[in-house]
């Protein structure tokens, strides 16, 4: 089925001329449980949206955005949706559990000995803001970086470790704890995270970084033609990824760690196996318009963004002909495809079933996504590659055609 917009945000302010305050949505976020949403709408703001509890909800704002009403207040329960003003164009957003620290809790925003839900924003100045989404306060800036933090990605394991990819060619892992430094009056003092690396090896601005899920490995994508792979363990660079024509902008690994995507301004997104460095196929974005020439036709193909879906069975693809595409892993074409306005950005609810995609303007477009019940050969295939590498399956005593099916060879 064709994606079918279901709703679509705008700013709510008007827009300003002054490039300072900038009006595209570079980034989206859902929290890891799906009960936020987070857009950089422009303008230097942030907007935290507490989300639906389901489809019909959600059918229900778009009916009454149709009708005129208020499609921005949204409310779940008690939660309220929040405006965060950053000072700064906002880039990057990535939602994460902050634990609570074991002594104490300084912070009167989490309650004692419960951990809450972050936000960290990578602003234009180079500064990282992480506020606490339930009440919308600011808890501390991370300074580090000297240019814009154009991406941010938090460990999926749940642990407080946040990497951000800048346009001063870098990537910095940083360790937000809250470790307890010592007593004061009634409070404790705590530390406001720590920088734990610095990887370089881009010579290029660094575009997007993505944490696979399994916590090994971190891939970085900058305006070159390769991507690279390091490992989270001992933070060195593992190998680069060359294939690509053009500019690499994004990347994401599969749920099961066994798969990562990147995509390019050459109109391709490659899919890799990580482990061994293999191209497994190569998925080309052909302009629907057929009568433009070959060099228009790779410009207007430009990738922006690439995803994967939950359950690891299709991938969403933005590019600068106004396209939002579908992709099934095992097809080389799209199985969907839906005309969007400048779209930059592409992320997949946790849950399965709707994409959001944001565009130049500030908006945010919520489409549907196709919902399949996963075979249970594709489920087993997943709980194995969770734990197992390619070369751990390449080694087990199984037939052939087993082995090429559980490292994606074959579907």
């Amino acid at each position: 089925e064709e994606p079918v917009l279901l709703a679509e945000l705008k700013p709510g302010r008007p827009q300003r001329y002054d490039w300072k305050s900038s009006c595209e949505t570079w980034s989206v976020a859902f929290s890891p449980d799906g009960a936020w949403f987070a857009w950089s709408q422009g303008h230097c703001v942030v907007k935290l949206i507490p989300w639906p509890l389901g489809e019909a909800e959600l059918c229900k704002t778009s009916e009454r955005k149709s009708r005129g009403g208020k499609a921005e207040t949204w409310s779940r329960g008690a939660a309220k949706e929040k405006t965060l003003e950053c000072g700064q164009i906002v880039w990057g957003l990535a939602f994460s559990a902050w634990p609570a620290a074991e002594d104490g809790d300084a912070d009167p925003a989490c309650a004692v000995g419960l951990p809450c839900l972050v936000l960290a924003t990578g602003l234009n100045n180079g500064q990282i803001k992480v506020w606490e989404v339930q009440t919308g306060h600011l808890l501390f800036s991370l300074l580090g970086h000297q240019d814009v933090v154009r991406d941010l990605s938090f460990a999926p394991n749940g642990s407080p470790i946040l990497v951000s990819a800048s346009r001063d060619k870098t990537l910095r892992v940083w360790d937000l704890s809250r470790d307890v430094l010592f007593p004061s009056g009634d409070t404790f003092l705590l530390s406001p995270g720590r920088q734990v690396q610095v990887l370089s090896g881009h010579v290029q601005w660094v575009y997007c970084c993505s944490i696979s899920p399994d916590c090994s490995m971190l891939c970085s994508a900058a305006g070159e033609k390769s991507a690279l792979l390091w490992s989270m363990r001992s933070y060195t660079l593992i190998r680069r990824l060359e294939g690509h024509q053009s500019s690499v902008v994004s990347c994401d690994f599969s749920p099961d760690s066994a798969l990562l995507v990147t995509a390019s301004y050459d109109a391709c997104v490659i899919m890799w196996d990580p482990y061994t460095g293999e191209q497994l196929r190569t998925l080309r974005h052909v302009p629907l318009h057929s009568t433009l020439d070959s060099s228009s036709e790779i410009h207007s193909s430009s990738l922006r963004s690439v995803c994967f879906s939950p359950e690891g069975l299709y991938l969403a693809t933005v590019a600068d002909d106004r396209l939002l595409r579908i992709w099934a892993l095992e097809l080389r074409s799209p199985v969907a495809f839906a005309p969007m306005t400048n779209g930059l950005c592409c992320m997949y609810f946790p849950h399965g079933g709707f994409i959001a995609t944001g565009t130049r303007d500030g908006h945010v477009q919520f489409w549907t996504a196709p919902r399949v019940l996963s075979s249970l050969k594709h489920l087993c295939r997943k709980a194995l590659r969770t734990f197992l590498t390619t070369y751990q399956v390449l080694a087990l005593p199984i037939p052939r055609k087993l082995k090429e099916f559980l490292t994606y060879r074959t579907f």
